[in-house]
């Protein structure tokens, strides 16, 4: 498997909207880790083109990281909240779509990378079984071990276990807004309950930021660490300008729907604190709205105005060279576990 034949036990998170660049890619593969591409929000051909622009910067594997669709959302449960927005922002037509998921598939079937990855869902058993025939193993990331069950069955290789800290949208299949009321799974507790119930290796995510926390992640049993936000301020990485600046501050983090109407964590900013608590459960459809509002905000460099995704621990992230940063990862991790088994 990938994961097992890794330098590093280090994969880069897929990071949808312009942070995961192959550039960036290039940089965490080269460096022994795993790099993977997100074609969330990109049209097939767009996803083809950076498979492309990686391949032909580096031999090492790497990995494609797709959303799952999920249900319709019906214009009523998103009216008022449209309405609420539309006093003060300028606001873009929601709809619905499946980001692509079959056409993408189609063509990870057509030119395979070493890993697809989702969010959001995972694929069928069919469509897994396809994956494998062309040499492609299949991760899944999960939130429960519910999540893992499903997965498992329909013959994931590995899971990415999403801890409650991760920044960006939480990977959750049913985005139930009576879940809002229910604390998400410390990366912790759901890797015990994974390691406890399914031998598939895991790849654990959410708030690692040092050496010392990827080789707690390591020591409670996940193959590797994958690191979202640590990477966020890297030159490789495509971070908009107004989101890098965020990047590092002491503000914290929370829980929203505000932005696209699905559960994400990001630095809190004024969007966030005024608009958490009537955002519905609406995506893409929500996404989709807000994402005039979200350009003017990034354009302007007007921090409150954009979606600031960042896990629990963004005030540790450096300005290192992602290569720096994975070497640097890798030697403290080494320490840290060499320090707790000498004591």
């Amino acid at each position: 498997m990938v994961i097992e034949s890794l330098r590093v036990p280090i994969v880069a998170a897929p990071m949808a909207g312009g942070p995961s660049t192959p550039e960036l890619v290039v940089a965490v593969s080269n460096a022994g880790g795993f790099g993977q591409l997100a074609a969330g929000y990109l049209a097939p051909a767009a996803m083809a083109d950076q498979i492309a622009a990686t391949r032909a910067a580096t031999a090492a594997p790497f990995g494609m990281n797709l959303f799952a669709p999920g249900p319709v959302a019906e214009p009523a449960t998103y009216a008022a909240y449209l309405a609420e927005l539309g006093e003060e922002y300028p606001l873009g037509t929601p709809r619905h779509d499946t980001d692509g998921w079959a056409e993408k598939i189609d063509l990870l079937v057509a030119d395979p990378v070493a890993v697809v990855s989702t969010t959001f869902g995972c694929p069928t058993a069919v469509e897994v079984d396809r994956l494998h025939a062309v040499g492609t193993e299949v991760w899944v990331t999960v939130t429960s071990p519910a999540e893992a069950a499903i997965a498992i069955d329909v013959g994931a290789d590995a899971l990415i276990a999403q801890g409650a800290e991760a920044g960006g949208h939480r990977a959750s299949f049913l985005d139930d807004p009576a879940d809002d009321q229910v604390d998400p799974l410390s990366l912790l507790a759901l890797l015990q309950l994974l390691t406890a119930s399914t031998d598939r290796p895991i790849i654990a995510a959410g708030g690692i930021a040092t050496g010392a926390g990827l080789a707690a992640v390591l020591a409670a049993g996940a193959a590797a660490g994958q690191l979202g936000t640590a990477l966020l301020r890297c030159a490789e990485a495509g971070t908009n300008a107004a989101h890098r600046g965020a990047i590092g501050s002491p503000e914290s983090t929370m829980l929203t729907r505000a932005f696209t109407g699905r559960r994400a964590r990001g630095i809190r900013n004024r969007f966030l604190r005024e608009h958490t608590a009537t955002a519905p459960a609406a995506y893409p459809e929500i996404h989709y709205a807000t994402a005039p509002l979200r350009a003017a905000g990034r354009a302007a460099g007007n921090t409150d105005d954009v979606n600031l995704w960042a896990g629990q621990t963004h005030s540790l992230a450096t300005e290192l060279s992602a290569g720096e940063l994975i070497a640097d990862l890798a030697a403290d991790a080494k320490s840290a576990l060499r320090k707790a088994l000498s004591e």
